[in-house]
């Protein structure tokens, strides 16, 4: 399945392809368009929007698309290490709630300077994955107790 976001991906932009790829659709291939595009894009593919206006998945009460997609996909009940990530991502994300977790705002700062660092989105979104699988470890330690 193509599911497809606005181009330059930061923080959300990263994280959700990688919860994407990894728990919801191993086979996803990720479309970066400009922002007016998002909605015609997925249209014409037949791909799922996400982290856009109007997108199927996006902020949602309160809520990163993050967060909406691991609700909306049932996925924390079965993995509480997903629980504690979504919250990094939240107040990585949330700019009014960065102080929610101590890892939100490095994880801001590494999305941001990801944007200088590489301007080629799939090759961010490469490289951005690497901070999520160590960032997702460590959330399982943390659930089995450290």
């Amino acid at each position: 399945m193509k599911w497809v976001t606005r181009e330059r991906p930061k923080t959300d932009r990263i994280a959700c392809p990688w919860l994407i790829r990894r728990f919801i659709d191993p086979e996803a291939e990720i479309l970066y368009v400009p922002k007016d595009q998002v909605l015609a894009v997925a249209e014409t593919h037949g791909a799922r929007a996400f982290d856009a206006p109007h997108a199927e998945f996006t902020h949602r009460d309160g809520k990163c698309t993050f967060e909406v997609l691991i609700e909306d996909f049932d996925l924390a009940k079965k993995d509480p290490a997903l629980e504690t990530l979504a919250r990094i991502v939240h107040a990585a994300d949330i700019s009014s709630d960065t102080g929610s977790h101590p890892f939100g705002a490095a994880i801001e700062a590494i999305g941001s300077g990801g944007l200088d660092a590489e301007p080629d989105d799939h090759r961010l979104l490469e490289r951005g994955s690497f901070v999520y699988d160590a960032l997702y470890a460590w959330c399982e330690k943390e659930s089995l107790g450290g």
